[in-house]
C-alpha cells in the first residue's frame, strides 16, 4: 500500500477517536467530580518489510491513538448547603461498592436510603473504614478527616483513597473509576469539605479549541485520502492501458 495513503488513513482513524474523547469531555462539563480524558498516542510501524533501513522505518512509522489518560487536576468546589454533599480537597477519592466491585469517585453528592444507608448518586454504597455506612436519624456532621457523626456520636469514617501519579485509572461510567489491584494508598494529603461539591475539571474554552483543532485535522486528512485515492486510480488506469 502507498505509504502516504496509509499515513493519512492511520491519522484519520486517530483523529476520529480523539474527536469522540473531546466530545465526551464536553458532554460532561456539568458532571459532578468528572475527570477529563486526554488522548495518548503511540508509534506504529506499518508493514513487515521496513527492516533496519532508516528511510523505510521513517516512512512507515505512523502515530496512532493508544488510549486515554485521566486529567487529575481538581475541579472547582461550590457550596450547596446540603450536609450530605461532600467534596475532597486534594487528590483522593471516595471508595464505593458497586455491582462491578470496589470503585472510586470524586462525586460526593450522597443521599440516604429508607434504611439509612449512605449512597452515591449512581446508586453505589459509600464505604467507610467499617464497610457500608448506615447513618441513624439526626443532624449529620462530617469532619475534615471524613469522620461521620450524628448528634456528636461517631458513626464511621469515610474510606478515602489516593493513588500514585503513575496509576492508570479506568473510567466506569462518567465519574466513577476502577484501579489496578494493589494500587490503593491511604489518603494522607486529602481532606473532606462538608456541604460542597466538586465540579468537572473540563475547561470549556480549552475543550472547544481542542474540538475545533481535531475536526480540522480530520477534515485535512480526509481530503488527503481522497486526493491520494484519485492519484492511485489515475496511475492504475494509465498502467492498464499500457498493458
Amino acid at each position: 500500500m502507498d505509504s502516504g495513503y496509509y499515513a493519512a488513513c492511520a491519522g484519520l482513524a486517530a483523529q476520529t477517536q480523539a474527536l469522540e474523547l473531546v466530545a465526551h469531555n464536553l458532554a460532561n462539563l456539568s458532571t459532578t467530580g468528572y475527570r477529563s480524558q486526554q488522548t495518548t498516542f503511540r508509534s506504529l510501524l506499518a508493514g513487515q518489510n521496513a527492516g533496519g533501513n532508516p528511510l523505510n522505518v521513517a516512512v512507515n512509522d505512523f502515530g496512532v491513538l493508544s488510549g486515554s489518560r485521566l486529567d487529575q487536576t481538581s475541579g472547582s468546589l461550590a457550596p450547596t448547603g446540603n450536609p450530605l454533599d461532600v467534596a475532597i480537597g486534594g487528590s483522593g477519592f471516595f471508595t464505593v461498592q458497586s455491582a462491578q466491585g470496589v470503585l472510586y469517585t470524586r462525586d460526593g453528592s450522597f443521599h440516604l436510603t429508607a434504611d439509612g444507608e449512605l449512597m452515591t448518586s449512581q446508586g453505589n454504597a459509600v464505604l467507610g473504614e467499617q464497610g457500608r455506612i448506615t447513618v441513624p436519624n439526626g443532624p449529620v456532621g462530617i469532619s475534615s478527616d471524613g469522620t461521620i457523626s450524628v448528634n456528636g456520636a461517631v458513626v464511621d469514617k469515610l474510606r478515602l483513597t489516593e493513588f500514585s501519579p503513575s496509576t492508570a485509572l479506568t473510567a466506569v461510567g462518567n465519574s466513577t473509576y476502577s484501579a489496578p489491584d494493589g494500587s490503593r494508598l491511604n489518603a494522607a494529603e486529602s481532606s473532606v469539605r462538608q456541604g460542597m461539591l466538586e465540579g468537572s475539571n473540563v475547561s470549556p474554552t480549552a475543550a472547544v479549541v481542542q474540538l475545533i483543532t481535531v475536526q480540522r485535522n480530520a477534515e485535512m486528512l480526509a481530503r488527503a485520502l481522497s486526493s491520494i485515492d484519485g492519484q492511485l486510480n489515475q496511475v492504475a488506469v494509465q498502467d492498464l492501458a499500457k498493458v
